[in-house]
């Protein structure tokens, strides 16, 4: 299966890293595997980066692709990934010379609230993938990403402004707060709570909260917005 992932990314730095188009020609079963294969990656919430020893990227699925902005603890240079701190780039390394010998490892790079969890894979054991591959697996920066929110109020049919109000209380913020960030009287957001409880049947703010973390992924669909623009 793997073989097929890594046939696609033999491309040049500045390349997309965009899923193959399917065409009218008749394709073998492993083929159409690899296929759904990719699919299925990019509707997983977690970044996910098959790289070998050297850290050069054989294939990111959408998620990853998100993932690794300028905040990142991971960098991504041409078709080659770094991490932002120096001291953090011999860990990596390390790691992946370890995932050649069967080793599994959790890493955590960055600083502060720039710090993020990474799983390096083995898959060197596996003989469905080319040899000296691994599989990074990003941990999420934020309990409730904002597409994971977007997502959740779409399905729920909530407003713009009740949206906003959910997306501050996904990142803690108590109902002051958020009335005086968005500029409303404390009332207002008493208001706009109560409609997203009624809405989603959440019989708390904590159990709403549960909601959305829980919910799975909804990324092909939030790729495109209500106006047709790629996300």
């Amino acid at each position: 299966m793997f073989e097929t992932v890594v046939e696609h990314r033999s491309a040049p730095a500045n390349h997309t890293w965009q899923t193959p188009r399917v065409t009218a020609e008749p394709r073998s079963s492993e083929q159409v595997s690899g296929d759904c294969l990719l699919h299925m990656l990019d509707e997983i919430d977690y970044g996910m980066v098959l790289v070998n020893k050297q850290a050069h990227v054989h294939y990111m699925n959408h998620a990853a692709r998100l993932e690794l902005d300028g905040d990142h603890a991971l960098q991504l240079q041409g078709n080659t990934l770094r991490t932002r701190n120096m001291r953090d780039l011999a860990g990596l390394h390390e790691a992946l010379a370890g995932a050649q010998r069967g080793m599994r490892k959790m890493l955590m790079l960055g600083s502060d609230d720039r710090r993020v969890g990474v799983s390096v894979v083995p898959l060197s054991g596996n003989p469905a993938a080319p040899e000296g591959l691994a599989l990074l697996v990003l941990g999420k920066r934020q309990t409730c990403a904002e597409l994971t929110v977007l997502g959740f109020a779409r399905a729920m049919a909530l407003t713009h402004a009740e949206t906003q109000v959910l997306q501050l209380l996904c990142e803690g913020r108590h109902a002051a707060d958020i009335a005086e960030q968005l500029d409303v009287g404390l009332c207002t957001v008493r208001t706009h709570i109560g409609h997203i409880r009624g809405k989603t049947d959440a019989a708390s703010i904590t159990a709403l909260l549960r909601q959305v973390v829980t919910m799975p992924p909804l990324l092909r669909a939030l790729r495109t917005g209500a106006a047709g623009a790629a996300l």
